[in-house]
């Protein structure tokens, strides 16, 4: 064996007997800390949380939810009463049939606009990662001085309206817009090109929106790396990118992970983007939201809508729960 591989080998090893030290003293402080019996003041901190949650998520849900077992009716609220009281005797009705015409809608609305909804979704999240990562990548080698510049361009968009940056991208995108007039002055294209109201447009607002959602995240993860292992790697012979697949990318692990959630999560429920850079086609669950509740008056089925939609929403968060619980399970092995 050549003398550089032994000192390689001899050097992960040391590394790895070090990792393992610290992993042990680190398992010992976290059983320490269940072992830990809180105080009446702690309880108290961890009980304003839970009373947070219960109050602005809980209780709207079982009010959508309760909205959602009713029938629209020409009243206010526009909706049944699920519990009535006749003759002495209280009646609680339940409907389902909302739920069955999402399901059973002969022209399929409704799934069309959640499978588009997820479709969405999921490309905007992967190109927010394929573009956030190696931002973050930039930011994690940056100079503080640097860094604080850098993190200042990225986070300051954020300080404009929302709605605001939006029309500036109808401006951008329109036919007689500032992308078009460039590149016909460049003479790239010789007429303007369609791109507001398209898919394409979508897109490029929700992905320009959720990006720093992405790239905070992945920063964090990156300054965990240990580029120890990478320096490894390329002693070794590893070619970059399976260095990046094999050795970068699972050290950020939780980063890829927390990172896609904040941009999957509100993109696909989004309205706003879709209802002003998106065209007709463009029927998102969020567009049909606001159609049931404000046009069509039905809150019955749009709360039934909104429940389902909440549904597609608890597995990626249920998968995340999973793996950090997975990742503390190995941490305290």
């Amino acid at each position: 064996m050549p003398i550089t591989a032994l000192n390689v080998s001899s050097t992960l090893a040391r590394r790895k007997l070090g990792r393992f030290l610290t992993k042990r003293s680190r398992r010992e402080k976290i059983r320490d800390i269940m072992r830990h019996e809180n105080t009446w003041r702690e309880k108290l901190v961890i009980l304003v949380p839970y009373l947070w949650m219960l109050l602005f998520f809980l209780m709207p849900f079982l009010i959508i939810f309760k909205i959602s077992l009713s029938v629209t009716e020409i009243a206010i609220p526009p909706y049944s009463p699920l519990v009535t009281f006749e003759e002495g005797a209280m009646q609680i009705i339940l409907h389902l049939e909302n739920y069955t015409f999402i399901l059973t809608d002969e022209e399929g609305t409704y799934l069309r606009s959640y499978l588009k909804s997820i479709e969405v979704a999921s490309f905007s999240t992967i190109f927010c990662l394929i573009i956030g990562y190696p931002i973050a990548w930039a930011l994690s080698k940056c100079r503080p001085a640097t860094r604080n510049i850098m993190f200042m361009l990225l986070i300051m968009p954020s300080w404009t309206s929302f709605v605001v940056r939006i029309y500036a991208w109808m401006a951008l995108l329109k036919k007689d817009g500032l992308i078009n007039d460039v590149l016909m002055a460049l003479g790239i294209i010789d007429s303007p090109i369609h791109m507001l109201q398209t898919d394409f447009a979508v897109y490029v607002g929700i992905v320009y929106c959720y990006l720093p959602y992405m790239v905070l995240p992945l920063f964090t993860a990156l300054l965990k790396v240990d580029y120890s292992l990478i320096e490894a790697a390329y002693d070794l012979g590893c070619r970059p990118v399976k260095t990046f697949f094999s050795v970068l990318v699972p050290q950020t692990k939780s980063g890829i992970i927390a990172g896609s959630m904040l941009v999957f999560i509100p993109a696909l429920g989004e309205y706003v983007i879709p209802e002003l850079l998106g065209g007709k086609s463009s029927i998102l669950i969020g567009r049909i939201l606001w159609q049931e509740f404000f046009n069509n008056r039905n809150w019955p089925l749009a709360s039934a809508v909104a429940i389902m939609m909440l549904t597609i929403l608890a597995i990626p968060i249920v998968i995340f729960f999973k793996v950090q619980r997975k990742q503390m399970e190995a941490a305290s092995a």
